[in-house]
């Protein structure tokens, strides 16, 4: 379930990477701060019980690639190949992590 917050901080990332960069009016200002509040909170609540230095790797990660695309998509950045093999080298990157890290860490406990 702590990966789901992850997974969902992430998402929230996206939105307020691009509310950065194209918040032109009150409302679009608002959606990226309730954006930056959930995607945070999401992350906070997940390090609490998962190994920090792979949350936060997991978190920019997805965001990254979910920041790229979604650039490529909506708001039509020119697409390069080099961005896009860039952009899977990061993911695999980020599902090593997830994959060689511990679900579940015990409060207090080694983080080995």
């Amino acid at each position: 379930m702590n990966w789901v917050k992850v997974f969902i901080a992430a998402f929230f990332e996206v939105f307020w990477v691009i509310g950065l960069k194209h918040a032109d009016d009150l409302w679009t200002w608002i959606g990226t701060i309730i954006s930056i509040i959930i995607s945070f909170y999401l992350m906070i609540m997940a390090g609490k019980k998962l190994p920090v230095g792979t949350v936060y790797a997991v978190f920019v990660g997805m965001g990254t690639a979910g920041t790229v695309l979604s650039e490529i998509i909506f708001f039509h950045e020119p697409l390069k190949i080099s961005k896009i093999i860039l952009v899977l080298i990061l993911l695999i990157g980020v599902v090593g992590l997830k994959l060689v890290t511990k679900d579940e860490q015990i409060e207090g406990g080694d983080t080995e």
